[in-house]
């Protein structure tokens, strides 16, 4: 976990309070635009060494401080995601985002993570469920930054402007045409409850392998993606249709008998954890409409895992 960098003597910095309350903000607004907690750390330890690299007197002229961390840290997070489609080329495998986890739970004795700090937890919300950040990576770097700046934060398009170095009216038009896709992608809407039954009998059946159950549970046309990065065993290429994903989960089942499933908020929707001898393997996210499993996002690349480790 990376830490906030300090001024030379913290005491003597009037505005080190309001500047160290926008942390949270900053790591929400980063871990959207990227996908990646750990990037989103990255992006706001670079931002705060750029905001103490000032002198004192050229940060005292900052009118607001937030403003400003918020605009480096969107451009910086603009240059990471037109880099990102490139490196991804090269990346083994599909690439999922990183899940996160409902801290609440782990910390009520569940498991780890006990030691991070409140100010780089994510909001768990509606915009940064997996559904949601799959279909923004088909988005554009300058459609991801409009859209989640002026939908998601209330930035006005004018700030939207001077932070992408476009036009007011030309923000409207990217964060429209995001919008148009995410839209587009939506399914009926199911309950958070709907979706914890489903999950627990997803569970249930692939815990006792009854390939007719996980049938059941998934819509014909359901897909299920993995992503190992190459560091572990996974299936690299996309499963697609209900019976094909049932038969691989029981196969699963029989390759890691030490398997244990846990259900746990993933992404601020119902999933389920992998761990085998208390370490966690695996994150599944999933998608529900009509009562029937959609999507499955299995995530098994152990770094983007480091949120889920037991300590």
């Amino acid at each position: 976990m990376t830490t906030q960098p300090k001024p030379p003597d913290d005491r003597l910095d009037p505005s080190l309070s309001a500047v160290v309350g926008e942390r949270r903000q900053l790591i929400n607004l980063a871990y959207r635009f990227l996908g990646s907690l750990a990037d989103a750390e990255d992006v706001v330890q670079e931002t705060y060494s750029r905001w103490y690299a000032m002198s004192t007197h050229q940060r005292e002229a900052i009118a607001s401080p937030g403003g400003w961390l918020t605009t480096v840290a969107s451009r910086i997070c603009l240059d990471l995601l037109g880099s990102a489609r490139v490196r991804r080329e090269s990346y083994v495998g599909e690439w999922i985002p990183e899940p996160v986890p409902d801290h609440t739970e782990w910390l009520n004795g569940r498991s780890a993570d006990v030691s991070a700090d409140p100010a780089d937890r994510v909001t768990l919300d509606e915009t940064i469920n997996m559904a949601f950040l799959v279909v923004l990576e088909s988005t554009t770097p300058a459609e991801r930054v409009a859209f989640i700046l002026h939908d998601v934060f209330r930035y006005p398009f004018a700030e939207v402007a001077e932070i992408v170095g476009r036009t007011p009216a030309a923000c409207r038009q990217l964060a429209s045409s995001a919008r148009r896709r995410i839209l587009a992608s939506q399914t009926g809407a199911t309950s958070t409850a709907q979706r914890a039954v489903v999950v627990r009998d997803f569970k249930e059946a692939w815990e006792a392998k009854d390939i007719d159950a996980l049938i059941a549970l998934l819509d014909p046309d359901a897909t299920a993606i993995a992503d190992s990065g190459g560091l572990v065993r996974a299936h690299l290429l996309p499963i697609s249709g209900g019976e094909q994903i049932a038969r691989y989960a029981v196969e699963v089942a029989g390759m890691a008998p030490d398997l244990m499933l846990l259900e746990r908020t993933v992404n601020g929707q119902p999933g389920l954890v992998g761990q085998i001898a208390g370490v966690t393997v695996l994150v599944l996210a999933v998608d529900v409409a009509d009562e029937r499993i959609t999507h499955i996002w299995a995530v098994r690349n152990p770094e983007k895992l480091r949120s889920w480790t037991v300590g």
